[in-house]
């Protein structure tokens, strides 16, 4: 029994002092990393003036979008 009061108390003294999570820094980058290919697959669907208006050449929103996924994460 002393183990899983030993496990809580470090449990409560991590959570405490603020340290994330294993399980949650997963989720956050995973929905980090949907965003991202998301964003830049949305990319690929703009025209040439939405591309002039946030300032980009349909080369450069195509060298964006298909970024290698583990690039990304940078």
């Amino acid at each position: 029994m002393r183990e899983v009061g030993d496990l809580y108390v470090a449990l409560q003294e991590r959570r405490e002092s603020g340290a994330r999570q294993p399980l949650r820094e997963l989720g956050r980058r995973w929905r980090l990393l949907h965003r991202r290919l998301s964003t830049r697959r949305s990319l690929l669907q703009l025209d040439a003036s939405q591309l002039a208006d946030i300032g980009l050449t349909a080369e450069q929103a195509r060298a964006e979008a298909t970024r290698p996924f583990w690039r990304l994460l940078r």
